[in-house]
């Protein structure tokens, strides 16, 4: 099989296009998290940080601390002089993001793992009952009914 026939069948089956599939997906499903962490759940955190320290920033993706000691006015502008800067504001942005997005994937691995498992196996029926049981249950019949074992029965039994 040729190099271009491998590749045919490799790209026929699901596993390519659900690998493409999951790519366009969850490169859509990314821009949703960094709008939503940077729209809605970054503004009320830098507005209660900056009610914390006085109303510097309500930014707090531009929070950073220079390691020169200098004064800039802000990170842009700290960057742009090639100062060094600790940017913990964009990075506490970039770990909630991730965050986030871990959590909805794992939820939703575990939702398809859920909808994958096997159901439980039906239970099994009892076995037959062998001859000896049988047997056994025609004697406690016969016995409860008042019937006497026939003569010689006792000493087979008794083996």
């Amino acid at each position: 099989m040729g190099l271009i026939d491998e590749f045919k069948e490799f790209a026929i089956k699901g596993n390519a296009i659900d690998l493409a599939v999951g790519a366009i997906i969850g490169a859509s499903f990314g821009k949703i998290v960094t709008s939503l962490t940077d729209d809605l759940i970054m503004p009320p955190v830098g507005f209660l940080v900056s009610k914390a320290t006085g109303g510097i920033s309500q930014d707090l993706t531009s929070k950073f601390v220079s390691l020169d000691g200098e004064a800039y006015k802000s990170l842009a502008a700290a960057k742009a002089a090639g100062a060094p800067v600790l940017g913990f504001g964009s990075f506490f942005n970039t770990a909630l993001q991730f965050l986030i997005l871990a959590f909805a994937v794992f939820v939703m691995v575990k939702a398809i793992n859920n909808l994958r498992r096997e159901p439980d196996p039906a239970p099994t029926a009892a076995p037959a009952p062998t001859t000896e049981e049988i047997l056994l249950g025609e004697i406690r019949d016969l016995l409860a009914g008042g019937a006497k074992l026939p003569t010689g029965t006792a000493a087979v039994l008794d083996k």
